[in-house]
């Protein structure tokens, strides 16, 4: 989706007819005279609050952005590169224009929508990437360039493009402990652990190749046939596509925080706005995902094993799960501790620390995630050295 610039505020009008009762003529001579007064205190009385005005507009303009504004914004253009590739991988496959009809079949069962959100999710993501590198252009930074590292090969199922890739989407490990934590009250940021509900380990978030998962895989809905009874390449197929509803949520709260968190370093109004704007749709994403990867471990579409893997997707709303812990509608961020163990729980956007939300957490997550699997050490080099300088910035004045 293409974002537009809001026009700038204007205070509202009102066409309300003017109140002429004998007490608002009143008022409004006591505010003629009033008005008269303040004249009779001549050209100095009214210097002072000129020159605080001008102050106030001056210290309120936007200033330059600094040398850690921009390591901030070269970091989020990498990370929206590296997003705008895998969200293309999905898209090619299962998104509203997809080329994979047993992959969409199955990314439907979450939600008969998921292919019209894997398409806007990835617009999003290329506009991002293409606005970050053209704004730090326009301010004469150099923007980041990934291109060299696009070696990592495609899926050879029906409906991928056979481009080198900067992410790995075959072989995942995702992290599931956000789902768990969104529902507690703990905080990261304040010694919380959580634990995954359940484990996805080395699995494929796309099909892999035709003889794997035929494209022309008949899936069945599961309000017709439960997930449970599902086997063969319905079940394979399904287990990628639930695998892929659980990344897409992983991924996204990771930008929740990373956005949250940069935004505290930034110094330049112009640069802070970019983050919290680009953030906020980060966290929209991130709330979108979490409801639909749900709907994989929920009736009537949990129990889906794949043959392969022998990977399970439970019933998270029942034994031995069940409670607000895994309950799957549960998808607001439950109010945790936040700043302080003393202050009063809060609903709110966690971790936001730089040491597990920041540039080089990130980078980490994504790493443990296999999403660069096969990547070289110049690769992981280039992106930690600018997470550790976006990570280095530091609010001015």
């Amino acid at each position: 989706m293409k974002e537009q610039v809001p026009p700038p505020f204007e205070p509202a009008t009102t066409s309300s007819p003017v109140d002429l009762r004998a007490d608002s003529v009143s008022a409004l001579r006591r505010n003629v005279k009033r008005r008269s007064f303040l004249r009779g205190l001549g050209a100095a009385g009214a210097v002072v609050p000129m020159g605080g005005l001008l102050a106030t507009k001056a210290n309120a303009a936007p200033s330059k952005p600094t040398k850690g504004d921009i390591a901030i914004l070269q970091f989020l253009l990498a990370v929206e590169l590296i997003e705008t590739d895998l969200w293309q991988q999905y898209n090619e496959l299962g998104g509203v224009n997809g080329g994979n009809p047993a992959y969409i079949a199955a990314l439907s069962n979450l939600d008969g929508d998921m292919p019209q959100y894997i398409a806007d999710n990835t617009d999003d993501e290329m506009s991002h990437s293409t606005f970050l590198k053209a704004y730090l252009e326009s301010i004469g930074a150099n923007p980041v360039s990934l291109d060299n590292f696009r070696n990592l090969p495609s899926s050879h199922a029906t409906g991928a493009r056979n481009v080198g890739r900067l992410t790995n989407l075959q072989a995942l490990n995702v992290d599931l402990s956000w789902y768990t934590r969104y529902r507690g009250t703990g905080n990261p940021d304040l010694g919380a652990a959580f634990n995954s509900p359940f484990a996805i380990t080395n699995q494929p978030a796309i099909p892999l190749n035709n003889s794997d998962t035929p494209p022309d895989t008949s899936i069945p809905d599961p309000n017709d046939t439960p997930g449970s009874q599902f086997t063969g390449a319905v079940a394979r197929m399904q287990a990628i596509a639930n695998t892929a509803g659980f990344h897409f949520a992983f991924i996204e709260q990771g930008g929740a925080s990373l956005y949250t968190t940069m935004s505290l370093k930034a110094t330049s109004l112009e640069v802070l706005r970019i983050i919290v704007s680009i953030g906020g749709a980060e966290i929209n994403h991130f709330s979108v995902w979490h409801d639909k990867a749900g709907n994989a471990v929920s009736q009537p579409l949990a129990g889906v094993v794949d043959p392969v893997s022998k990977l399970k997707f439970p019933d998270l709303n029942n034994s031995p799960f069940g409670g607000e812990s895994f309950q799957t509608n549960l998808i607001m961020p439950e109010p945790c501790q936040f700043l302080r163990a003393d202050l009063p729980e809060c609903s709110v956007i966690r971790p936001s620390s730089t040491a597990l939300g920041g540039a080089v957490a990130t980078i980490k997550a994504f790493t443990d995630d296999l999403l660069f699997f096969n990547q070289p050490p110049a690769f992981l080099s280039l992106l930690m050295d600018l997470a550790v300088a976006a990570d280095a910035a530091e609010r001015l004045g």
